[in-house]
């Protein structure tokens, strides 16, 4: 295989692209001068040295050259933290925070649980998840707002992560609350527009 057909195969990875729109990637790389090839090259080898993993809400930030273990959200002393959102993935939260009308905090769960295969649980963060709730039972939260895609996966992990924390939820009387149907059947939170987003929070149920 060369070097492009690799190349290709790489960008089709990556989640939601296609085999053409891979291919039109790869083909752009190739009319870049040497320069900028260098410096995306440059940019993907330090990626991972200067991006962490919040230990709180587990989204990756940018610590721009400190030894922060926790991301801007996370260690802001004003967000409501009565209130821990759980979203699918990163973006979503980059997504809510666009609408500007949630100030509580997060959750990245790290994926979703298809519906025609419900014990494919590996690579979400069930555990993590049941240790901050635990963790903040002690202390202020009062609401857990389940965020994901209004699809049938969507809501497949909900019910699951209601099932995980039913002993933390009835042990505390906590809140369990899903985003207002302001989000379109089969829409997914990342790609909503912030009026809608805004909409489906403050209707949540």
């Amino acid at each position: 295989m060369s070097n492009l057909d690799s190349l290709i195969e790489h960008f089709e990875a990556f989640p939601g692209v296609g085999a053409r729109q891979a291919r039109r990637f790869a083909f752009h790389m190739l009319t870049l001068h040497p320069n900028n090839i260098k410096e995306i090259a440059e940019l993907i080898l330090n990626l991972q040295s200067t991006v962490a993993e919040c230990i709180s809400c587990h989204r990756f930030f940018s610590r721009n050259g400190g030894t922060a273990s926790e991301c801007s959200i996370c260690s802001d002393g004003n967000r409501d933290r009565t209130k821990l959102m759980v979203v699918e993935r990163d973006s979503d939260i980059v997504a809510v925070e666009r609408s500007n009308v949630y100030d509580g905090l997060y959750f990245v769960l790290g994926g979703t649980i298809p519906l025609l295969n419900s014990q494919e649980t590996s690579g979400l963060r069930s555990g993590a998840l049941k240790a901050t709730i635990e963790t903040r039972m002690d202390q202020e939260l009062a609401e857990i707002i389940l965020a994901f895609a209004v699809n049938p996966d969507g809501e497949n992990t909900g019910r699951y992560v209601e099932s995980i924390l039913k002993d933390y939820i009835e042990k505390k009387s906590l809140k369990v609350s899903q985003l207002g149907r302001g989000l379109s059947t089969g829409s997914e939170l990342e790609y909503a527009d912030p009026e809608t987003i805004k909409n489906a929070i403050a209707h949540r149920t």
